[in-house]
């Protein structure tokens, strides 16, 4: 595997939304790579969609974002099937 840089995860993007880190690539498109594959080690290899090339990210476990789990709110079926039972 051949690696065209290696890159400091501080100067990449981090997209919440996405939850994925991107930084440019000389193709014009962008390496990505997904938060959860940093937090469990599964890789540090972002690679670009359009072109072969791949970087390293350069990072310290403790050092990435955490995410928030967000608890739904209870249904709106379960509220009226309560309300016709009271």
């Amino acid at each position: 595997m051949s690696i065209y840089d290696e890159i400091e995860i501080e100067d990449m993007t981090y997209d919440a939304s996405l939850g994925l880190y991107h930084f440019p690539c000389p193709c014009g498109d962008r390496f990505e790579i997904v938060l959860d594959e940093l937090r469990d080690g599964t890789t540090d290899i972002a690679v670009c969609p359009s072109c072969s090339l791949m970087i390293r990210v350069i990072f310290d476990v403790e050092s990435l974002p955490v995410v928030e789990l967000k608890v739904a709110a209870p249904s709106l079926v379960s509220a009226g099937v309560q309300a016709a039972t009271a």
